[in-house]
């Protein structure tokens, strides 16, 4: 998994509405990345509802707010428009992404082993660097 002081990877993924997302997009302001398993599950709800209602406050710090999952265009759609999300959601539906910055791991579940993105937030300063990790996040706390 990519650590603080990392530079993040070139990336390029399309938003919601299929508009593309990319270095360049996020360069000048600081960036949170958070990485979630699926829209419309419960915990991932909680955590992007979380991020709605706090949004202004990242606002007024000129901090960008992306959630990325390997849900489709369609999915985040209806995802948005169900919570009532005011930030982009990015589609990776190959992972390739999530693969590339080590959160698409092997993750056990209700004693089941499966592959997906396990739960993290990167932290992105105003030149692509990432200034903080959070790992294996718990919504709840």
């Amino acid at each position: 998994m990519l650590k603080k002081g990392d530079k993040l990877p070139t990336f390029k993924l399309e938003n919601q509405q299929g508009d593309w997302i990319t270095n360049h997009t996020i360069k000048g302001s600081k960036t949170i990345l958070y990485f979630y398993p699926r829209d419309n599950t419960p915990t991932c709800t909680t955590e992007a509802c979380d991020f709605r209602d706090n949004l202004s406050n990242f606002n007024d710090l000129n901090v960008k707010v992306f959630g990325i999952s390997g849900d489709s265009k369609k999915k985040h759609q209806n995802f948005i428009e169900k919570n009532n999300l005011n930030f982009d959601l990015l589609v990776d539906e190959d992972y390739h992404f999530s693969k590339e910055l080590g959160v698409y791991q092997l993750k056990r579940s209700f004693g089941k082993e499966s592959m997906g993105i396990v739960r993290t937030t990167f932290v992105i300063d105003e030149e692509g660097y990432i200034i903080d990790v959070i790992e294996k996040v718990k919504v709840k706390t």
